[in-house]
């Protein structure tokens, strides 16, 4: 994942979802607006479940050539040709998934609202950091990874940044001249038209 100019859509899959009918609501939306990457992030630990939704969003995402990571499913992400995964516990696991996926898979690390892990995480070779919630309350401990973060990082660091958590077309018109992309989840899944509630949030960085 390149950093670009203008920050890129990260989408997100909701937590619980049946593959099918999520594909067919995910595909007009990757048709209408262009995605950098898209995560599988479901709860839970019932494998059979993770094994259909990542068959089929792979299905969907490389025939559109969009690259598929998975939250945390290390070895599922090799067993079934991922490009990448995607780690919630900051740098610890980052070392071990660059020597066990190689150089040229997505690895990026969330890092909650620590400029220390995202630094350390780096340094272990993720390609991307992602900070969150950018709305106090929607990720982790609740605690808001603040715009005072995301400057500072666009600043001093080149490694990519992703903003994520409570997003808002205020929040991301705020947050926009600071980050390279901003992972968009349960801010659109949550409508009844996605794709408009997508839209609403990319008008925003302009």
């Amino acid at each position: 994942m390149d950093s670009p100019q203008q920050p890129q859509i990260y989408l997100v899959t909701p937590l619980a979802f049946e593959p099918d009918s999520f594909c067919q609501r995910l595909a007009p939306v990757l048709d209408s607006v262009e995605i950098a990457c898209i995560r599988l992030h479901l709860a839970g630990r019932d494998e059979d479940g993770v094994l259909r939704a990542a068959d089929a969003l792979r299905e969907v995402a490389h025939a559109r050539d969009i690259a598929l990571v998975i939250a945390d499913h290390q070895i599922l992400a090799q067993r079934l040709g991922l490009d990448g995964v995607h780690l919630g516990d900051g740098a610890r696991s980052v070392r071990a998934a660059r020597r066990a996926l190689g150089p040229d898979a997505i690895v990026g690390a969330f890092c909650g609202a620590s400029r220390h892990d995202g630094i350390s995480a780096g340094e272990a070779g993720a390609d991307y950091i992602a900070f969150g919630p950018a709305a106090a309350g929607a990720l982790g401990d609740g605690a808001a990874a603040g715009i005072e973060l995301f400057r500072w990082w666009s600043e001093m660091i080149e490694l990519p940044v992703v903003a994520e958590g409570g997003l808002s077309p205020a929040l991301v018109r705020e947050l926009a001249p600071h980050t390279d992309f901003f992972a968009i989840g349960e801010e659109i899944w949550a409508s009844d038209d996605p794709l408009q509630a997508l839209e609403d949030l990319t008008q925003a960085m302009r």
